[in-house]
């Protein structure tokens, strides 16, 4: 039984503010927006360095998840820097329930909390599950929404930007319209508009067609997807800036997008009954909600390919590429989903893989890492390397595995470009064509 501890409770929404680990920077602005209007006082915490991972080997045990090392150490530098009134400040982690370690950061930060002498400040738990039934904190139908809304509109600027910036003429232009649309939406939502379905089907080729304007040289280029531990996968802080070192190495970047992670926890719930037994109205459910939410991605995914930008397989058809090669019963952390996104990755031009995970992460070194020759065996093309990340492991030593397997991918690019048949001649016509019949015309 965990000892008492200060719950966040509905008061504190006007006095508190609360302060929120960043894991996808575009995703998490519009989250926060959609806290906003709904009256809290939030912000997404942007401290990085190597104090922040120190701070967590030192409040907690060191045989703990590398994720949670970091979201406590984050948090515990904030407090620390004394820029919050800490009689005045709570903090809010996602809970995803489950068998994954994840579901016990909140216990692991209350305690680290009390051993730093902050055990005064309440944690509230951000959850789908039914976690934290105490908790003053709570999710309503105003938020879910607004988090939907901004899952998708997050995915799809994210995929546009990674797809134009490797190839844009004036280098910065793709960053700076995604930040703008992030800024026009996150208005929306104070605004309490712009996240109902016919908001979001009519925004998605507006979004679109705006990254499609500018100005790109679409010269060949190699190809990285990155898979993951969902942290470590999209965390500048946990994957060491990954996406902006394969950006220095000349790649375009693939980083398939958070909604397959909330599909993914979606269909579990039918596949629990399917697997074990229960309530057949849990799988209806879960269907009825992943077809609900098909219908977005179709809707965005037609928007991509309109505009030219290649669009991500939906959920629906995810779920089947890992057939023959992992079990859905596999389904603790990222589980299946994890091999399903390498083999779609592999199929669409992606075949340069980085499989980043937390050192000691059972469910990565399984569904991930232990997948990697089967995927293989199958695909020939595929090239992943797996990345361990943890506080002892070095950002050069990660950095040159990473540089051998960009390397690879820069040797199959140059033999497939070799290979193309060289341009046909155009044969000359009309007044050239005359010109070229008079002998010493040329």
């Amino acid at each position: 039984m965990e000892p008492n501890y200060p719950r966040f409770t509905q008061e504190m929404k006007k006095t508190h503010t609360i302060l929120i680990p960043n894991m996808l920077p575009l995703h998490f602005s519009m989250l926060a927006a959609a806290l906003e209007y709904e009256g809290y006082h939030v912000e997404v915490l942007g401290n990085c360095g190597s104090q922040v991972a120190q701070l967590g080997l030192k409040y907690v045990h060191n045989d703990t998840c590398y994720p949670a090392l970091l979201v406590i150490g984050q948090f515990l530098d904030a407090l620390q820097s004394g820029k919050y009134d800490l009689d005045h400040t709570a903090l809010l982690i996602t809970q995803t329930g489950g068998g994954c370690r994840a579901s016990n950061y909140i216990h692991l930060l209350r305690k680290a909390l009390q051993r730093a002498g902050y055990g005064h400040i309440p944690v509230a738990s951000l959850n789908f599950s039914g976690l934290e039934k105490d908790s003053g904190f709570q999710m309503n139908l105003s938020i879910g929404r607004k988090a939907i809304a901004a899952i998708f509109y997050g995915d799809l600027i994210m995929a546009l930007r990674n797809q134009t910036s490797p190839y844009e003429v004036t280098k910065g232009q793709a960053k700076a319209l995604a930040e703008k649309w992030v800024d026009t939406i996150c208005g929306w939502f104070h605004q309490n508009k712009g996240f109902s379905g016919s908001e979001m089907k009519a925004t998605f080729p507006k979004i679109a067609k705006d990254f499609a304007a500018i100005p790109v040289v679409r010269t060949p280029k190699v190809k990285v997807g990155i898979v993951g531990e969902i942290y470590v996968k999209y965390s500048p802080l946990g994957n060491n800036n990954l996406e902006e070192f394969l950006a220095s190495q000349d790649c375009e970047v693939n980083l398939p997008g958070l909604l397959g992670f909330v599909d993914y926890c979606i269909s579990n719930m039918g596949d629990t009954v399917r697997f074990y037994g229960g309530s057949l109205a849990e799988v209806w459910g879960s269907e009825a909600l992943l077809k609900y939410l098909d219908g977005f991605e179709r809707a965005m995914g037609k928007a991509m390919r309109e505009a030219g930008f290649h669009a991500p397989a939906r959920f629906l058809e995810l779920r089947e590429m890992a057939n023959g090669i992992i079990s859905r019963g596999n389904k603790m952390g990222e589980g299946w989903l994890l091999t399903a996104e390498m083999v779609e990755l592999v199929t669409t031009g992606y075949e340069n893989i980085v499989c980043a995970q937390p050192f000691g992460c059972l469910p990565n070194h399984i569904c991930g890492k232990g997948m990697i020759s089967r995927i293989r065996a199958i695909y020939p093309n595929a090239n992943i390397t797996p990345i361990d990340y943890d506080p002892s492991a070095t950002p050069v030593n990660q950095e040159n595995r990473i540089k051998l397997m960009i390397s690879v991918g820069k040797e199959r690019l140059e033999e497939r470009i070799a290979a193309q048949p060289a341009p046909v001649q155009e044969p000359v016509s009309g007044l050239e064509s005359k010109i070229e019949s008079i002998p010493g015309a040329r």
